[in-house]
């Protein structure tokens, strides 16, 4: 037997962000929410890439079919992130969560990367379908934290896993069977962070679908609404023709921001980066203005992919390429680039500069601004490459701020360290015998971030995890 879908989609600001930076989308064979992140302002862009795209490639699928089609939503979607990070370098950093699916009238074929979530209430239970890619959660998996530890978390908002326009993203993909009366909910963190599933539940549960839906944005509100709250409802329902030819929704940032085409992004850059003439009447300094726009907690909620991704070297030497032969532009690059900062390795140390990485025509494009009094190797693994790979920031004061984090990192670090050498050896043991498995059976049994293996990249995402 066949279903269709009745929807609901909200999006608002909430209490206390400026712009509105989630996404979302419903239509009678789709549901989504996408929740951007990162610098530049530009998270608002991110998931309006995600939830347009989603839109353009609606259409009526089944089965295997679905997870295919979305995963070319979600490949494409992700290119043009990279297409657009290509095109204006400030960029590099935006990236969004993407948690949807389309509907065939008997299941659901789901698409799921970062923290956003999917519910389905059923028979008066309520069951979340997506696992978080985030920090606090592989610490529930591991068994390390409680769920309600992770609650208040001091790293309950990072997430390791976004569409950035980095090739190497692994959304989740899988098929869900519907039946009659089954609520699905799908929300950003602005819901989820703030209010229980309890009350999620009961919420989900009241007959009227708008009142669901203001009930839980005002939850959220009542409970700070200090992010952006996207809730977007479907329910199934018995087969109505009227639903399924209803004109689909979008909303939040994807009718409030537009979407620039690379090529045109690409020479706006080159006009505010390399002026033809000293005159620049914009770009950095009102970059940074809209940056306050967001709170350093959400430009540093996502930990990315530990694999070196350098774009930066390659993109500044096409953009100087330009530069040089249109000619008279080295002023230009000079003006940028003071205005821009990134922490780096300075003589093992960690050190802010103020400029770019590189140089031009064999002049260095920064400048040493400060060193700070801890070293690169005690910061942990994944922290050191950051830094190896520099770490820009849009200002002097974001600068300092990151690297007291980082020294806060690397002050545990040590700690950790120095307690485990001062460890008393264990008692000796039996000479160990080869196990099937051929690995000793005899070895102590530290916590994981001791062991003597290669650490994955979520552990060495952890900020407490030191070798």
């Amino acid at each position: 037997m066949t279903f269709s879908l009745d929807f609901r989609a909200h999006s608002e600001v909430g209490r206390v962000r400026k712009n509105n930076q989630d996404a979302g989308y419903a239509s009678p064979n789709m549901l989504l929410v996408a929740d951007g992140m990162g610098g530049a302002a530009a998270g608002d862009l991110a998931s309006a890439v995600a939830a347009v795209e989603a839109s353009r490639s609606d259409e009526h699928l089944e089965g295997d079919a679905m997870v295919d089609h979305i995963k070319g939503v979600v490949t494409r979607a992700n290119e043009k992130l990279a297409a657009l990070v290509e095109a204006d370098p400030t960029l590099d950093g935006m990236g969004t969560t993407f948690c949807g699916a389309m509907f065939s009238g008997t299941q659901l074929g789901m698409a799921h990367i970062g923290d956003s979530r999917c519910y389905v209430l059923r028979d008066g239970e309520l069951t979340q379908l997506t696992h978080d890619h985030s920090w606090v959660q592989s610490l529930i998996d591991s068994g390390r934290l409680t769920p309600e530890q992770a609650a208040t978390h001091p790293h309950r908002s990072l997430i390791l896993k976004v569409l950035n326009g980095h090739a190497t993203m692994m959304p989740d993909y899988s098929l869900v069977d519907v039946a009659l009366g089954d609520r699905f909910l799908f929300c950003s963190d602005g819901l989820s962070g703030l209010i229980g599933d309890d009350e999620i539940g009961e919420l989900l549960a009241l007959p009227d679908l708008d009142e669901v839906t203001s009930g839980l944005a005002e939850a959220a509100n009542n409970a700070g609404g200090h992010d952006n709250i996207t809730v977007i409802i479907g329910e199934v329902v018995e087969a109505d023709d009227a639903l399924a030819t209803r004109a689909p929704q979008l909303v939040g940032s994807a009718v409030e921001r537009e979407i620039p085409e690379p090529d045109e992004l690409a020479a706006e850059f080159q006009h505010t980066a390399f002026p033809d003439s000293p005159t620049v009447e914009d770009s950095p300094a009102e970059t940074e203005e809209e940056d306050e726009d967001h709170d350093e907690a959400e430009r540093a909620r996502y930990a990315p992919d530990p694999t070196p991704h350098r774009r930066w070297p390659g993109i500044l030497a096409a953009v100087l390429a330009i530069a040089l032969v249109l000619g008279g532009s080295a002023w230009g690059v000079t003006a940028y680039a003071k205005s821009r900062y990134f922490l780096a390795d300075a003589e093992g140390y960690v050190g802010i500069y103020n400029g770019l990485p590189g140089s031009l025509l064999g002049q260095e494009l920064n400048v040493l601004v400060e060193t700070r009094d801890f070293q690169v190797e005690d910061l942990p693994a994944f922290y050191q490459r950051a830094v190896a790979n520099t770490i820009g920031v849009p200002s002097l004061e974001r600068a300092h701020a990151t690297a007291d984090q980082l020294a806060d990192f690397a002050a545990r670090c040590v700690e950790a360290r120095e307690e485990r050498d001062n460890r008393p050896d264990p008692t000796p043991s039996p000479e160990p015998q080869p196990s099937p498995t051929g690995l000793s059976t005899g070895q102590p049994n530290y916590p994981t971030y001791l062991a003597p293996i290669t650490p994955t990249a979520t552990e060495e995402a952890d900020p407490e995890a030191c070798r």
